[in-house]
């Protein structure tokens, strides 16, 4: 990474943002999990999310075969989790971990929410690819606080004084 790239991310990491895994099947029909913190909506009708996916990431073949993926959003209690699923060869999900989605999708049990989606459209994005998704199945707890990161490390979240 040169030296610009550097303060460049440095720089981007001072928007916080949620912590996100995408789930999908590969094309054994394993369940595989990407930890991301690139998720936003874009659009209420129709239901359209996005998300973006490292060229470099060693799921980038497989995730661009799938037609479906769901975005689960994390919970404080999920930073183990998504520490894993964001390294290299770490990408298994156990049978406990995931139960199945409409679309046959594995949904994390544990998330706060989730958003099942077709794969709408995907985008040239420099070094990564943008994934915009149709949402065909969504859901979420009516408890939990979110997994938050900024620069560079996990955050909690506390409610701002009004």
């Amino acid at each position: 990474m040169t030296e610009k790239s550097r303060l460049f991310r440095d720089a981007l990491g001072h928007f916080a943002t949620g912590v996100a895994i995408v789930t999908a099947r590969g094309v054994d029909g394993a369940a595989l999990g990407l930890t991301i913190n690139s998720f936003a909506s874009v659009s209420l009708d129709p239901p359209l999310v996005l998300w973006s996916l490292d060229r470099a990431s060693d799921r980038f073949a497989t995730l661009m075969k799938a037609g479906h993926f769901c975005v689960n959003i994390l919970g404080d209690e999920h930073r183990a989790l998504s520490q894993r699923l964001s390294r290299k060869g770490e990408s298994a999900l156990d049978a406990g971990e995931v139960r199945e989605g409409v679309e046959r999708l594995p949904i994390l049990k544990t998330a706060i929410a989730h958003f099942e989606c077709r794969v709408e459209h995907r985008h040239d994005g420099g070094d990564h690819v943008i994934f915009v998704g149709r949402v065909v199945d969504f859901g979420h707890k009516a408890h939990g606080n979110p997994l938050v990161y900024y620069r560079g490390r996990y955050r909690a979240l506390n409610e701002a004084d009004h």
